[in-house]
C-alpha cells in the first residue's frame, strides 16, 4: 500500500514539528507527507527547512477542509492518511493499519482508537466516543466519534462520496464520514494508535457555539439522497436525529429568547412531524 499523509496546518508551527516526528518515527514508512499551509502567520514555512522530505502547499486561508482537499488531490498516491497538526501518532499506527486493510481489501476506510491529553495530562474519553466497526451509520448519527488523525482512506471514497464540504466551519469530519458510512463498511483498528492535543488556544471545537447547528445543515444535506433509498432504513434513521437535533435547538432558542430561531426550527419540526 502507497500511502500520503496530508497535514492541514494553521499557525501551529510548534505542534507540526512534532506531528511531522510523529510520522517519520512509524515502523513502516508512507510514501509522501504533503504539509498544507492555510495561510499561516507564523514560521510554518520554516517547515520546508527543517523537514526537506516533505511536500510543503501554501493557499490562502480558506479553512480546513480547503486544505485537507488540496492535500488529497495532490497526493500521489491511493491511500490518504489525515493528521491533524496538533496531533501525534503512536509509531505503529500506519504498520496496524496496513495489516487490517491487506487482510480486508473491501474495506476502504479504516480508523484507529484514541488518547486524549488535555493540558499535558491524560483524560478519560466519554463513553458516547466508543469505537464502532462495519456498518456504523447509526452510531455517527449523533455525533463525530472518528478523528481524523485516525483514518486511512482509499481515493476512491473522495470519487464516490465526495470530499470535504468547504462550506462547512465546523463538523466537516462528521458530515464526511456520514456520507462514507451510508454507503460503506468503516474497518476499526482497535488500538489507541494516535493522541489528541486539548486545551490549546484555536481550536475549532471550542470556537463554536451550538455545534448541532452544524451536524443539523449535513443532516439536512444526506435526507433528500437516504430518502430515495428507504429500503435500507437510513431515511428513517436521519428523520429521526434531525428531528432530535431541530428540538434540542428550540429549546436553546426559546431559553435565549432568539425570536427567529424559534419560527425556524418551529417550521423544520412541524415539517418533519
Amino acid at each position: 500500500m502507497d500511502i500520503t499523509v496530508v497535514i492541514p496546518s494553521y499557525n501551529r508551527y510548534v505542534f507540526l514539528k512534532k506531528a511531522i516526528s510523529s510520522v517519520l518515527a512509524q515502523t513502516q514508512s508512507v510514501g509522501e507527507i504533503i504539509i498544507v499551509d492555510d495561510g499561516s502567520t507564523d514560521e510554518t514555512s520554516q517547515i520546508q527547512k527543517d523537514f526537506p522530505q516533505i511536500k510543503y502547499i501554501y493557499q490562502q486561508n480558506a479553512g480546513v477542509s480547503s486544505a485537507r482537499n488540496r492535500g488529497i488531490k495532490s497526493a500521489k498516491n491511493e491511500w490518504i492518511a489525515f493528521l491533524d497538526s496538533d496531533d501525534e501518532w503512536h509509531k505503529e499506527k500506519i504498520k496496524e493499519q496496513t495489516l487490517f486493510h491487506r487482510a480486508d481489501p473491501d474495506i476502504l476506510m479504516s480508523y484507529t482508537d484514541e488518547v486524549w491529553i488535555r493540558n499535558g495530562v491524560s483524560v478519560k474519553i466519554p463513553k458516547k466516543f466508543k469505537k464502532y466497526g462495519g456498518e456504523i451509520f447509526n452510531e455517527c448519527l449523533s455525533h463525530c466519534i472518528i478523528a481524523p488523525s485516525a483514518t486511512l482512506i482509499h481515493k476512491k471514497l473522495f470519487v464516490e462520496c465526495g470530499y470535504f464540504d468547504e462550506d462547512l466551519e465546523v463538523c466537516e469530519d462528521y458530515d464526511l464520514w456520514l456520507r462514507i458510512a451510508f454507503k460503506h463498511k468503516i474497518g476499526l483498528v482497535d488500538k489507541k494508535l494516535i493522541i489528541k492535543y486539548a486545551g490549546h488556544a484555536e481550536q475549532l471545537s471550542f470556537k463554536h457555539w451550538g455545534m448541532d447547528r452544524f451536524r443539523v445543515q449535513s443532516l439536512e444535506k444526506l435526507l433528500p439522497y437516504a430518502k430515495t433509498i428507504k429500503s435500507n432504513g437510513r431515511y428513517l434513521l436521519v428523520e429521526k436525529e434531525l428531528l432530535k437535533k431541530y428540538t434540542l435547538l428550540l429549546k436553546g432558542a426559546l431559553k435565549y429568547d432568539k425570536i427567529i430561531d424559534i419560527i425556524f426550527y418551529k417550521k423544520r419540526i412541524k415539517k418533519l412531524s
